[in-house]
């Protein structure tokens, strides 16, 4: 039996081009057990941080292998 966890992760990035971050390491919100519950987060998130144009932040899915 399979699960599907979400994760909302990101921050401020040291450039544009997005490749790394300033602080070095991403801020992580979650676990979420539905999509649209991290997306509710993500979009709170981007909203806050719309001015700043080096954050960025993105959805991730987790597949986990729960026991029989």
């Amino acid at each position: 039996m399979t699960k599907e966890r979400f994760w909302v992760i990101g921050g401020e990035y040291s450039c544009l081009a997005f490749t790394k971050l300033k602080n070095g390491a991403p801020q992580v919100l979650g676990p979420y057990e539905s999509r649209d519950e991290a997306k509710e987060v993500w979009r709170k998130v981007s909203t806050e941080t719309r001015s700043q144009a080096t954050t960025r932040f993105a959805i991730a899915s987790e597949q986990l292998v729960l026991p029989a």
